[in-house]
C-alpha cells in the first residue's frame, strides 16, 4: 500500500518536476556549461569569461550600480511602505490612499519606464520634474529674457564681463541709444511694446534699449527705433563711474529708461545678468543622476507593494501592547520606534529581502528610462547580460553574468527561506 501511495504521489509530482527541469534546471545547467566556452560555443576557454567579469569596464560599472540598487532601492521602498502603512491606520480615507499608492503595481515595467522617461525629460515644457524644478527656481531667481542679445553693426556698446558697456560717457539732456539684436520675436518679453526714441530731460540721463532689427532687405534705420521694432522691457541699465555703480534702472515696455543726475559723466552698462542663459532645470537622465532617477521610478512602483505587506503585518500586532506603552507614558514616536517597529521586524525583513532579490534582476526600467547617452552610466548586471548576449554577440560572457547573478541571489533567497521556516515553527 505504501509503495502504491508513493507511486501515485510521484505521478502527481511528475508534471511539475518535468516543467521545473525544463524551465529551471536545464537553463541553469546550460548557462553554467556555456559560460566556459567562447563566443562560437566550440572552444573551451576555462575561466576566461569569469575573468572578464572583473576586467570589463561595462560589467564593473554594472556591479557598482547593482550595489547601489541593492542598498538604496529596497531600503527606501520598505521605509516608505512602513510610513504609509502606519499613517493610513489613522486617517479616514486610509483605504483609498492605500489603493492609490498600490496602483502603480498594476502598471507594467514597460509602461512605468515610458512614463518616467517623460517625467524626467530635460525640456521643462515636457518633463514634469523639470517643470516643477524650474518653476521653483524662477520664483526666487528670475531667468533672463535676453540670453542671445548682442550689439549689432556700428553699435555704441562693447563687450565687458559677460555684459556690454557704452564706449563713451553719457551726459544729462542727451538721449542715449543702446541698440541690440539677436532675440527672436517669439522670445521677446511679454511686456515688450513698440520701441520709441527717448526724449531729453534736463538734469537726467534718458535713453532707449531695443531690438534694432526689422525684417526685409534695406528696411529700417540702423541705430534708431522703427515702428516694427520692440523695446527690451525689463532690461537692467547701470551707470558706472570709476568701476562703481552710481545709479541703476530698468527699461520700460517701450525700451525707454531714465537715470538721475548722478549718472552724468558715467558709462552705461548692461550687466551680464541680462544675458544669462535661462535655467533649464536638472539633467535627471545625465551621467550623474540617471541611476538615482531610475531608482526613484522603481520606488514609485514598489513602495505600494511594501505598504500592503507591512499593513497586513501591522494588522496582526496586538493593540494592547501599543496601548500599554501609551499608558506607561510613551509618546507616539517612542511607541512607533520601540514597539511597532520591533514587532514588525520579521515582516520588514521579508519585504526588504524580497525587494533585494527583485532589484538584482532589474532590467526593464534601466533599459527604457536611461537614454543611449547615459545608459553606460546606468548599467546594471541584467542589462549588461542582454547587451553582451545580443548586442555584442558574447554569449559566453553573458552566461557568466547569468551565473554571477544566480550566485548573488542564492544567499538572499536562502536567508529568506530560513526566516520563513523559523516563522512557521513559531
Amino acid at each position: 500500500m505504501t509503495g502504491t501511495r508513493r507511486t501515485v504521489a510521484a505521478l502527481f509530482l511528475l508534471p511539475a518536476l518535468v516543467l521545473l527541469g525544463a524551465l529551471v534546471v536545464y537553463p541553469i545547467g546550460y548557462s553554467v556549461i556555456r559560460s566556459f566556452f567562447n563566443a562560437g560555443g566550440d572552444g573551451f576557454t576555462g575561466v576566461d569569461n569569469y575573468k572578464t567579469l572583473f576586467t570589463d569596464d561595462g560589467i564593473r560599472t554594472a556591479l557598482k550600480n547593482n550595489v547601489i540598487w541593492v542598498v538604496f532601492a529596497p531600503t527606501v521602498s520598505t521605509a516608505l511602505g512602513l510610513i504609509f502603512a502606519v499613517l493610513t491606520e489613522r486617517v479616514r480615507w486610509g483605504t483609498a490612499f492605500k489603493l492609490v499608492v498600490f496602483m502603480p503595481m498594476a502598471i507594467s515595467m514597460l509602461a512605468a519606464g515610458i512614463i518616467f522617461r517623460l517625467v524626467y525629460d530635460q525640456d521643462p515644457h515636457k518633463g514634469v520634474a523639470n517643470a516643477v524644478w524650474v518653476g521653483v527656481h524662477d520664483t526666487f531667481a528670475q531667468s533672463s529674457a535676453f540670453p542671445k542679445a548682442h550689439p549689432g553693426r556700428e553699435s555704441p556698446l562693447v563687450a565687458q564681463g559677460g555684459g556690454f558697456i557704452t564706449k563713451a560717457t553719457v551726459h544729462a539732456g542727451q538721449p542715449v541709444t543702446l541698440p541690440l539684436v539677436g532675440v527672436a520675436p517669439d522670445q521677446m518679453p511679454g511686456g515688450a511694446k513698440r520701441a520709441v526714441a527717448a526724449r531729453p530731460e534736463p538734469g537726467k540721463i534718458t535713453g532707449t534699449t531695443w531690438q534694432d532689427f526689422t525684417r526685409g532687405k534695406g528696411v529700417g534705420r540702423l541705430g534708431a527705433p522703427d515702428p516694427s521694432e520692440l523695446g527690451y522691457a525689463g532690461m537692467r541699465i547701470e551707470a558706472v563711474k570709476d568701476g562703481k555703480v552710481v545709479a541703476a534702472t530698468e527699461a520700460a515696455g517701450d525700451g525707454t529708461f531714465t537715470l538721475p543726475a548722478s549718472a552724468d559723466g558715467a558709462r552705461l552698462r548692461l550687466p551680464a545678468g541680462n544675458f544669462r542663459e535661462p535655467y533649464n532645470g536638472v539633467e535627471w537622465l545625465g551621467p550623474a543622476l540617471v541611476t538615482p532617477a531610475v531608482i526613484g521610478a522603481y520606488v514609485w512602483m514598489w513602495a505600494g507593494f511594501a505598504m500592503v505587506l507591512i499593513a497586513a503585518g501591522l494588522a496582526g500586532v496586538p493593540r494592547e501592547l501599543l496601548e500599554a506603552a501609551r499608558v506607561d507614558g510613551a509618546n507616539e514616536w517612542q511607541v512607533f520606534r520601540k514597539v511597532t517597529v520591533p514587532l514588525l521586524a520579521p515582516v520588514l525583513a521579508v519585504v526588504t529581502v524580497t525587494l533585494m532579490i527583485n532589484v538584482l534582476k532589474v532590467f526593464d526600467l534601466v533599459y527604457i528610462i536611461a537614454p543611449g547617452s547615459s545608459q553606460d552610466d546606468a548599467n546594471v548586471l541584467a542589462l549588461e547580460l542582454y547587451r553582451k548576449g545580443f548586442a555584442e554577440n558574447q554569449p559566453g560572457v553573458a552566461s557568466a553574468i547569468a551565473v554571477l547573478l544566480l550566485v548573488l541571489v542564492i544567499p538572499v533567497m536562502a536567508f529568506n527561506i530560513r526566516r520563513l521556516r523559523r516563522e512557521v515553527r513559531r
